[in-house]
């Protein structure tokens, strides 16, 4: 369970018309929640969803989502729906006719709450089109989506993390923060087809994500191939499993060839979404760079070490445990920028060791009474 923190006031434009907040005098209160993408910034709006569907359990709650990351919320038992984008379908002029059935379809559904938190140009559309009663958005001064919204959340501050930001929402709608919830709730059909297909009862093991959208978040591969020699020869009773997508499939290959078969396991492009949620659920503790992947070991309260360079884990770190984020103070990090153009090449990753990281693996690991055996 996790706890919403409470947030400081932030300065909200006024509505412009009365009553936005008052519930339908018929049927039940119906939200709309845009957030299609990536798998990180969906993890960590998801508390959006649970603390209105907590203060008003008879919502009917809506999410418009990448037809890619639709797994992970489908049967989600706080929703009632999913409005799939199909963003390569959308760029054809053939599928207007489709979309704007959608379009007609969201007008037709009377949404009193209309709250984008992508807040782009596409989304910002999207949400106009809807023609809810409220439409909600923050202020990320991009594409002119701000334009488009009744209400615009500022970001308290520049290192305000996103959770706290997407969260910023809910006090102007009225719903309470404090509560706790279930981030991401047990899926017991991927759990079962997890270890059915996987050799993973008994050892405790530790989850690798050593892929990242952007090429300079990576930790490089030959890092994570000695960082698992190392455990391997420290930890005799841990086991690890090296995770992400088809497209880091070379890089799974080379850290679990680093140690015996037995010691690691491959699952690059071999897990559906569900069930790469419940391997983490399982995992004891995740080594990852700054990507999906961490944002869900956060959403689970599972230890984790992230490995941050170019990005701010205050920013984007994960949740409530930015105190196990490795970062080094270098004059350009961290740069934001999704090329590397310093003197030194990913000097602020490459100049974080193996060594280095292993003691954070330790230190964490020795913290888990269930697992100090393991490091003794």
């Amino acid at each position: 369970m996790l706890l919403a923190r409470a947030l400081p006031a932030t300065k909200i434009p006024a509505p412009s018309c009365p009553g936005y907040f008052a519930l339908p005098p018929n049927g039940p209160l119906k939200v709309l929640i845009l957030k299609p993408s990536s798998l990180g910034d969906v993890v960590q709006a998801l508390p959006v969803l649970r603390l209105i569907k907590d203060h008003l359990p008879g919502a009917e709650i809506y999410w418009w989502i990448d037809s890619n990351l639709a797994p992970l919320l489908e049967g989600d038992p706080d929703l009632t729906g999913l409005i799939r984008f199909e963003r390569r379908r959308w760029a054809r002029p053939r599928n207007w006719v489709v979309l704007w059935r959608n379009v007609n379809w969201m007008r037709e559904q009377h949404f009193d709450w209309v709250i984008d938190l992508q807040s782009l140009a596409r989304s910002g559309a999207f949400a106009w089109l809807a023609r809810g009663r409220l439409t909600i958005g923050l202020d990320e001064a991009r594409e002119g989506a701000r334009s488009l919204y009744d209400i615009i959340i500022p970001r308290p501050s520049f290192h305000t993390h996103a959770v706290d930001w997407y969260l910023a929402v809910l006090p102007v709608l009225g719903v309470p923060l404090g509560r706790q919830f279930d981030w991401l709730p047990e899926r017991p059909d991927a759990r079962e087809a997890l270890l059915k297909r996987w050799a993973l009862d008994g050892a405790p093991w530790l989850a690798l994500q050593p892929g990242a959208r952007w090429p300079n978040k990576r930790w490089p591969v030959e890092y994570y191939a000695e960082l698992a020699r190392q455990l391997a020869t420290a930890c005799p009773a841990l086991r690890m499993v090296v995770l992400g997508g088809t497209e880091d499939s070379a890089l799974g290959a080379a850290i679990a060839g680093a140690v015996a078969p037995s010691r690691a396991v491959d699952l690059t492009g071999k897990l559906s979404l569900p069930e790469m949620v419940e391997c983490i659920r399982l995992s004891a503790l995740m080594v990852t760079n700054d990507t999906g992947p961490m944002h869900v070991a956060a959403a689970l309260r599972k230890p984790v070490i992230a490995l941050f360079g170019p990005t701010d884990p205050r920013r984007t770190g994960p949740y409530q445990q930015l105190e196990s984020a490795l970062q080094l103070a270098l004059p350009c990090s961290p740069c934001l920028k999704p090329r590397c153009r310093w003197c030194r090449p990913l000097e602020c990753l490459r100049a974080l060791s193996p060594q280095a990281v292993f003691q954070a693996v330790q230190k964490r690991l020795a913290t888990l009474a269930e697992l100090r055996k393991v490091v003794e």
